[in-house]
């Protein structure tokens, strides 16, 4: 069927944003008839501001989830540093999607932060405007609202995002970036309608329970809701902003493209060499990282506090307990982050190219041609020289990686043309 839309920003709306306009047409429009046909107060309004905001957040954790590029995540951050790094992913039965490792690494941090802020949110406005409570027939209406906002922004989702296939140009940090937005314009909505109410009502000293969300008028209603649909169009042409970002030379922040997980060429799976760090290295390696990880010395210098205070009660078992535990715990931690980044890869020799291959996984992690190197060095720390082995350093364009803890280099500097550096004597 030929399509009926002719102009060029219509046709691009039509296209790429049409299921995300259609959403933001409906919490906009819901809300609009809702004052202007079925009488809703400023407390009506409030509440559903707030559903919003939840509802955006919790499809926004369903976006990130699914999230088809690795998050980015700093790769020198004690135990998620290494396992970010990882290609593994959980395959959805039946479809395309996978959930990241990477992706895991970050919810933990994003759900707790984002039902924050929908609480918060709600204590502020909801907890104000609505003191008393929504009339029947207001919460019957708000109700209906509320699932309607649902169903189309969970519609956005699933035609948008996972059945046109946004999904692979998102990272877990991207997917739940706009969401963030959004709360600002549903945060701005609901503020300034609680806003008006108090000025509408109250005395600056008054008690508030004399707040009457009756008393805005509907020309203010509605202009609340209008500005909100301002903030909405905002974050719906972001991208234009993002492009705008790319082409000037002011840094705005909009421009950014997460990272690629681009696939191994070859992993080598019959390569004729092939090298690992040494047990003892393996084992010892992670004490050997602690200035890189200061912050085990802090839980360290916390239980050693705590076993300190507990001599005072002469609860001796217990001071053994925190002075062992903090010895151990930052052991256990710093063997733990080395065992993920070293202890579990070996390393695939070929002629022509190197490859560090995750056994824990079974996945490649990286590969390396001779042309590919711009630095390749022998260094010996203070462990390498009481175990008797060796790090190689091999420095890409823009990036770097480390090998450890072997007995013997020369199979690996074999993959190079060029000649490694190698410390004075």
């Amino acid at each position: 069927m030929p399509s009926f839309v002719r102009s060029g920003p219509l046709r691009a709306l039509a296209r790429g944003r049409r299921p995300r306009a259609l959403a933001l047409l409906v919490s906009n429009l819901v809300p609009l008839v809702g004052v202007v046909a079925l009488g809703w107060n400023a407390g009506a309004l409030v509440v559903l501001y707030w559903f919003e905001l939840g509802i955006a957040s919790f499809w926004a954790i369903v976006r990130a989830l699914f999230a088809g590029r690795p998050s980015e995540v700093d790769p020198d951050g004690l135990i998620v540093g290494p396992l970010a790094a990882r290609r593994a992913a959980i395959p959805v039965p039946g479809t395309a999607l996978r959930i990241r490792l990477s992706t895991l690494l970050v919810l933990p941090v994003v759900v707790p932060v984002l039902a924050g802020v929908w609480f918060v949110a709600g204590t502020v406005t909801v907890g104000v405007a609505v003191d008393g409570g929504l009339a029947p027939d207001a919460l019957d209406s708000v109700t209906l609202a509320v699932l309607a906002l649902f169903a189309t922004e969970g519609a956005t989702t699933l035609v948008d995002y996972l059945y046109k296939g946004a999904y692979r140009e998102h990272s877990a940090q991207t997917a739940i970036r706009g969401v963030f937005f959004r709360a600002g314009a549903v945060a701005v909505g609901g503020l300034l309608a609680v806003t008006l109410i108090g000025a509408a009502t109250v005395e600056t000293d008054a008690a508030l329970s004399a707040i009457d969300p009756g008393a805005v008028g509907l020309p203010l209603l509605v202009a609340v809701v209008g500005l909100k649909a301002v903030f909405d169009l905002t974050g719906l042409y972001r991208d234009r902003l993002a492009a705008f970002d790319e082409s000037s030379s002011l840094e705005i922040g909009w421009a950014y493209d997460p990272p690629t997980a681009d696939p191994v060429a070859d992993p080598l799976p019959d390569a004729p060499r092939r090298v690992r760090p040494t047990r003892r290295s393996r084992l010892l390696g992670g004490l050997a990282t602690a200035p890189r990880h200061p912050g085990v010395a802090y839980l360290g210098a916390l239980c050693l506090f705590g076993g300190l205070l507990f001599t005072l009660g002469r609860l001796w078992s217990v001071v053994a307990l925190l002075f062992a535990a903090s010895v151990a715990l930052p052991a256990l931690l710093l063997g733990v982050d080395y065992w993920f980044r070293y202890g579990v890869v070996e390393y695939r020799v070929s002629d022509d190219a190197l490859v560090a291959y995750d056994r824990l996984f079974d996945a490649p992690l990286w590969r390396v041609e001779p042309w590919d190197e711009t630095d390749l060095r022998v260094e010996r720390t203070r462990l390498d020289r009481r175990l008797g082995t060796e790090t190689v350093v091999v420095e890409l364009r823009d990036d770097k990686y480390r090998i450890p803890g072997l007995a013997d280099p020369e199979p690996v500097l074999s993959v190079f043309d060029r000649r490694a550096e190698r410390p004075d004597g």
